[in-house]
């Protein structure tokens, strides 16, 4: 089975790659082409996957191509993990941001439009070729802003693109681990979009836990959303919202941190791409995993978070239950059809979804908290407004996706916004 990575020359890389090796399964991966469109990138992590087959006798080929037709010919996967403009575009969306006086995170707020605005031309770009080149293939999209970007993606590739993100399983695997429960054994009722849902519910061999571990302060604060929210907050809210709702929660706090993730990744990985190697990348990971999200703690991230098994694992598991028609239920993005009562059944949601070899399907689940329907359909409407933007490059689209975002308040920010950013100013042009 071939496997295509867009993006191949990314840090991430070598935590898919680790994953395909672990893998023993029947119809498991047996090539992946790397495609990228930085040559030395590609050497580096071509490098470092070398080094982590070492001795491994039956481990995937490797090999790499700046040609993106050229790699996806013969794809039975592509997964997306591409970074348009690097992180000198996210630093840009940070410090432009903030210079405004609002939150430039990379999928939240102005630096979430911002970046959909330049990722999302290139992201229909490559759906167009996949359906040419490889119109069999099942695309696994991690590029962000994910929810975004595939709903863009699909108007080309319709349901064969899936969105998958890391978050989800993450808070599951944290609540669950509180509960002292197994996640093999729980059913997690999550529902909302791509970095911004709930999580109303846990059931363990049929019963809801959640109410219990609400009640408990000691168990609720002993994991990171629990920390990062605070007891009474989520029992208030009656469920424990995915991290990224900390910007919309507490937003003056958040902008009052100024933190900028994109200069501190930026520095790091100059240092790791100038001298790539599999000890200096694993070091280098588990840095980026200690500090993620660090402006929004007041101690260290929990050991239990920085080992990996995160997107890797649901990519994993998704392309195994397509390839070999094996049933899952994992968190994906995928069209909302009549799932979520607020929005419309063309929507990509995030929600838990059945796969298998006919792809992925949501299932019921609870509807998005009262308080959340607002947010949740602002901000689709937002997405939709930045692929609109995108589309048509005019610079009056790309004001208004902006200046409706929650976070962004103004039209004048948003003006200000467009015509500041170094990515954005002078590629959308006036219409009045």
């Amino acid at each position: 089975m071939k496997l295509v990575i867009l993006g191949g020359g990314g840090f991430r890389v070598p935590l898919v790659y680790r994953a395909l090796l672990a893998d023993r399964s029947p119809g498991r991966v047996t090539e992946v082409v790397l495609h990228d469109l930085d040559a030395a990138r590609l050497s580096a992590i071509g490098g470092v996957l070398a080094e982590l087959a070492t001795d491994i006798a039956d481990a995937p080929a490797v090999t790499a191509s700046t040609d993106l037709d050229e790699a996806l010919r013969g794809a039975d996967f592509v997964f997306s993990a591409i970074r348009v403009g690097g992180l000198d575009g996210r630093a840009a969306d940070e410090s432009v941001a903030a210079g405004c006086g609002v939150l430039g995170q990379e999928t939240v707020g102005a630096g979430g439009v911002a970046y959909g605005l330049r990722t999302v031309p290139v992201a229909l770009d490559i759906a167009r070729r996949i359906s040419v080149h490889a119109p069999d293939a099942w695309v696994i999209n991690f590029t962000n802003p994910a929810g975004m970007v595939t709903e863009a993606m699909a108007a080309h590739l319709g349901s064969r693109v899936i969105g998958i993100c890391d978050s989800p399983v993450g808070l599951g695997k944290r609540v669950v681990r509180a509960v002292g429960a197994d996640l093999a054994d729980a059913w997690l009722d999550y529902a909302g979009l791509n970095h911004l849902g709930w999580l109303r519910g846990v059931h363990v061999h049929g019963r809801d836990v959640l109410p219990d571990l609400l009640a408990d302060t000691e168990r609720l604060e002993s994991f990171e959303e629990g920390k990062l929210f605070g007891s009474e907050w989520l029992r208030t809210l009656g469920a424990i919202p995915n991290e990224y709702l900390h910007y919309y929660y507490f937003t003056r706090e958040a902008v009052a941190s100024g933190a900028s993730r994109g200069a501190f990744l930026l520095e790091q990985q100059k240092q790791f791409y100038a001298a790539p190697s599999w000890g200096s990348w694993e070091r280098t990971r588990l840095e980026r995993e200690q500090t993620y999200m660090a402006e929004t703690r007041e101690d260290e991230r929990d050991s239990d978070d920085l080992d990996g098994g995160g997107y890797e694992r649901v990519a994993l598991d998704l392309m195994h239950a397509i390839a070999s028609d094996n049933r899952a239920t994992l968190i994906l993005n995928v069209p909302n059809k009549t799932t979520l009562a607020c929005l419309d059944a063309d929507a990509i949601i995030e929600v838990p979804s059945l796969v298998d070899a006919n792809g992925a399907r949501p299932v019921s689940v609870s509807q998005v908290p009262d308080e959340g329907v607002g947010l949740v359909t602002a901000l689709k409407v937002v997405e939709r407004a930045t692929i609109k933007a995108a589309i048509s490059g005019e610079r009056a689209h790309a004001v208004k996706a902006l200046a409706l975002h929650p976070l962004v308040d103004s039209v004048n920010i948003a003006r200000k916004i467009v015509d500041a950013h170094p990515l954005l100013s002078g590629v959308f042009r006036a219409t009045f």
